[in-house]
This record gives structure tokens, C-alpha cells and sequence, in this order.
């Protein structure tokens, strides 16, 4: 199957920034400029651009241009830590207990939330973190096997998922769902917490320059574990 113009285009792009060829703050080629080399409409190469700024990879300026974005994180009011440092600088003892890493089929939701195409597997692994010898948190995690295909080879019993893709496919953007629900009877059962017990569940989804990389799902019981943040306003 053919590759969507759009997303060569895209590509293109983002092996020009991380080859370092085209540095932050880089003007960009303008949508006519890349309409020509590519041999499309402007209007592909609009919303390769325009994908590009909402995943924070590029700023767009009306009468500008569009630029190479600062290489920094997003604010967010969710500073995405990893939980192993996040247990540790507490003073605490931390482990973690693999309980699944495999490959999955897709289904039509993670296609899209992951936006793989739908004959290529996920992967998928399942994990127990733990704070003093206590269940604080069940991860459950999707990953994107076309950019991170080397996923199920790690051991994540000496390494969380969070700290190997930070290290693969830096993270440029986030987005978060946050929820109070009921886990279900194994879900109850690993984290050690009776079934009327309220947990707090926050779903992730992450990407990298390259698309997409996860998509986590973190339960974690109510009463062991708190979110957090601290928002910086800078002045213009």
C-alpha cells in the first residue's frame, strides 16, 4: 500500500530535524515550497505542517512562516515522571514485577489512537510497581511496534517502559485522561485493595518526533497514590 504523501512530507521533515540539518528555530520550506518538491496540492502539504505543529514539533506564525520548534518539553499540568525516580526521591525503595510482554493483533481503537496501520501487531506489556513492598500502580501499556521494535527484547524488571522510550523515542508530547473508576477482580487483586475501594486511573498517550509511540493505562488505588504538578508562567 502506498504511503500517504502527507506523511512523506511529515517524514521528511522530522529526519531533517533529527539529523540536526535543520536546528530549533529553522524556517521551514512553506507549504508552496513543499507542495512543488513533492508534487502535491498545497493542501497535503498544509496538513503535513499543520500535524506537525500540533504535535509540538514545529510553530507555525501567521506571516511568518512556520519554524523548527524549542526542543523542550510542554507545559503540562502533569510533569511526566518516571516512577522509579519518583519512588526513590521520596527515600522509599522501589522495585517492579513484569507480568506481561507480548505481541497483540490491533484493534480499531488503538489503530487510531496509536495511528498504525491495522495489519501491523502492538505491542503490549503489563506491569506491578511497587513502593516499600506496596502495590502502587498497575501499567498497562500499548506501544507502537513500527517505531519502537525492539520493545519486547527489553526486561522490564530492571528497567521501567517510561525510561526506556524516553531513551528511544524522546518524548515531545503528551496527553492525559484522568478518571476515578472501580478495578476490576484481578485488577483489585494485584494492587491488594478490596473490589469497593476507588482507584485513580490516568490514561497517557505519547509521542515522539516520529508519531505516536504509547498509549498507558495507570491504575493506581486511591488512597496509596496522588497526583501532582507545578506550572511555571513565563513572562512575555
Amino acid at each position: 500500500m502506498a504511503i500517504p504523501k502527507f506523511t512523506v512530507i511529515k517524514q521528511h521533515i522530522c529526519d531533517n530535524i533529527e539529523s540536526g540539518n535543520w536546528p530549533q528555530h529553522t524556517k521551514v520550506p512553506s507549504e508552496n515550497e513543499l507542495a512543488e518538491q513533492f508534487a502535491v496540492s498545497r493542501m497535503t502539504a498544509r496538513r503535513a505542517l499543520q500535524e506537525l505543529t500540533e504535535q509540538g514539533l514545529l510553530v507555525r506564525s501567521q506571516g511568518a512562516g512556520t519554524f523548527v520548534a524549542t526542543f523542550k518539553s510542554q507545559s503540562s499540568l502533569l510533569e511526566i515522571k518516571n516512577i522509579a525516580d519518583e519512588v526513590e526521591s521520596r527515600g522509599h525503595e522501589y522495585r517492579s514485577v513484569q507480568l506481561v510482554l507480548e505481541s497483540r493483533p490491533i484493534n480499531e481503537e488503538l489503530a487510531i489512537l496509536l495511528n498504525c496501520e491495522r495489519d501491523k501487531p502492538v505491542f503490549y506489556s503489563e506491569l506491578l510497581h511497587f513502593e516499600n513492598g506496596e502495590p502502587i500502580q498497575l501499567e498497562q501499556r500499548f506501544v507502537n511496534s513500527k517505531l519502537v521494535p525492539t520493545y519486547l527484547k527489553q526486561n522490564f524488571n530492571t528497567v521501567t517502559p517510561h525510561e526506556y522510550l524516553s531513551a528511544v523515542a524522546p518524548l515531545t508530547e503528551a496527553t492525559h485522561e484522568i478518571e476515578a473508576v472501580v478495578a476490576d477482580k484481578v485488577q483489585c487483586e494485584l494492587l491488594g485493595i478490596e473490589p469497593s475501594q476507588p482507584c485513580l486511573r490516568v490514561k497517557r498517550r505519547t509521542w515522539a518526533s516520529q508519531g505516536v509511540v504509547s498509549v498507558a493505562i495507570l491504575t493506581s488505588p486511591g488512597q496509596k497514590y496522588r497526583l501532582g504538578g507545578h506550572i511555571i508562567i513565563e513572562k512575555e
